[in-house]
């Protein structure tokens, strides 16, 4: 996570300009943004999110979001295989968690109308649905098989990836909730643009334990520190 200090270092010097209160008029009573995010459970791009807030007074924002997210064992490594294609060798299932959110927002520092900084403060809670979908490799035979370690029991046993989306229809739905804390720093030329860096952290629990790598230890709750850029519209 040292990237992420690393540009919240970077956009220290724009946190000057964030104003307190003092009375300027602005306010919008929507906003709705979209964003990428990167995560301590999650690959290079973590997953993708989106939310609607709508205000209810007194700076206060009711928040109402979705993500789609592929969470990861800590322990998967990536090895190439015979054909040259990278696959990730003990995996057993992937774990895709489609998230629904409601929470509330709070305003803390407001910005001018076209400059400066905006920090909100969040929370959220809500349903996940989790889909667990085995893992598929290529075997030295040519034959599509779902990974399983006790017969395979070295990377050099196995040629490569499974297929894109293969192992789909054999999806098992598992649910769970989640907990979300966050403090947001939007950035916009226009009081009608957003973009900016939403950071925190998010603790999510399923009814079972998930099992992604057979060989090391499984759970059925997950922690995560988050770092998402989004972008959107407000009126």
């Amino acid at each position: 996570m040292k990237k992420i200090f690393l540009l919240l270092i970077a956009f220290t010097p724009l946190l000057t300009e964030a104003q307190l209160f003092d009375g300027e008029d602005y306010e919008y009573n929507s906003e709705i943004i979209w964003g990428i995010n990167k995560n301590t459970n999650g690959g290079l791009i973590g997953g993708l999110m989106v939310r609607y807030s709508r205000s209810r007074g007194d700076d206060f924002y009711e928040t109402y979001g979705l993500e789609l997210s592929n969470v990861k064992h800590p322990s998967e490594s990536r090895y190439v295989g015979v054909q040259g294609q990278s696959f990730i060798y003990g995996k057993t299932n992937y774990l895709y968690a489609i998230r629904l959110q409601y929470g509330r927002e709070k305003l803390l520092f407001k910005k001018a109308t076209q400059q400066g900084v905006q920090i909100n403060a969040g929370a959220s809670a809500g349903p996940t649905f989790g889909l667990v979908n085995p893992y598929y490799i290529l075997a030295p035979d040519g034959n599509y098989e779902k990974f399983d370690p006790t017969r395979r029991p070295s990377p050099e046993s196995v040629a490569g990836p499974g297929k894109l989306f293969q192992g789909l229809g054999e999806t098992n739905l598992v649910p769970g909730i989640n907990l979300k804390a966050s403090t947001s720093f939007e950035f916009g030329t226009y009081r009608s643009n957003v973009a900016g860096v939403e950071v925190g952290i998010m603790v999510e629990a399923y009814t079972k334990k998930i099992i992604l790598v057979p060989t090391q230890e499984n759970k059925s709750r997950f922690t995560s520190v988050f770092f998402t850029l989004f972008w959107g519209t407000r009126k």
